[in-house]
């Protein structure tokens, strides 16, 4: 996700996306159980609970994520970051169908544009697609609702807190792991990680409220928590 310079010493350490060789057997292999698990529930709540209609509309999400993660936007220090997404396919597509939209998403990178290792592509989808979302996804719905469900204000404080919160968070888990596996110091990889992604986090939400505002004032019915469903569940307990 965020590319340094190259004559910095901790350039292969401050990616989210994690390359070949820099995770331990077991911390890959703990990684990879965590993930399977979550993308088999998340597949099975998908085929249960969504409508048939939400196919093309995760397809649409998707499609929209790998463009823009192809869009680098610079950081001071001679960085630069991309979209991650996770946040942005949950508050669309909820936090089951979203996290199989950005897995597919991070799928493809890796095997296509090298963009991060295959043995530890499950760490990275863990980082960047279910943290991403499921963090991101419960952060938005928790700030929103404690505010005001229907309130396009009340949405883009969701928004923004929740997106940037949730690249921190995948950050930090990044770090962790690396000191695990013993590649980097703990305390050298959090100061690195949560020093870049703080502020990649600030792109993060900038386009995540920009995509989710223009979807909420022209098709609101597309966003999962939609404003309208709010309401008819609100009639339903006051009539209940």
């Amino acid at each position: 996700m965020v590319q340094i310079i190259q004559n910095s010493l901790l350039t292969p350490y401050l990616a989210l996306h994690i390359p070949d060789g820099f995770l331990s057997p077991s911390v890959s292999l703990f990684c990879w159980v965590i993930t399977i698990v979550l993308i088999t529930v998340s597949l099975k709540k998908v085929q249960r609970d969504y409508q048939e209609k939400t196919v093309p509309l995760m397809g649409v999400c998707a499609a929209f994520i790998f463009a823009a993660q192809m869009i680098n936007f610079p950081i001071p220090g001679g960085t630069s970051g991309h979209l991650v997404g996770g946040t942005l396919a949950g508050i669309i597509l909820g936090p089951w169908a979203g996290t199989l939209v950005v897995t597919v998403v991070f799928i493809v990178q890796a095997v296509l544009f090298q963009d991060g290792g295959l043995t530890v592509l499950g760490a990275n989808i863990l980082n960047m697609g279910l943290i991403g979302t499921f963090c991101g996804y419960y952060l938005y719905r928790a700030i929103r609702f404690s505010l005001n469900p229907r309130s396009l204000k009340s949405m883009t404080i969701a928004t923004v807190v929740a997106s940037w919160c949730s690249v921190v968070i995948a950050a930090i888990a990044t770090a962790f792991q690396l000191a695990l596996s013993g590649t980097v110091p703990l305390i050298a990889s959090l100061i690195a990680m949560i020093g870049w992604h703080v502020l990649i986090g600030v792109g993060e939400a900038l386009i995540t409220m920009i995509a989710v505002g223009y979807i909420w004032k022209s098709r609101p019915d597309l966003i999962y928590d939609s404003p309208s469903s709010v309401r008819l569940d609100t009639r339903q307990k006051v009539h209940g």
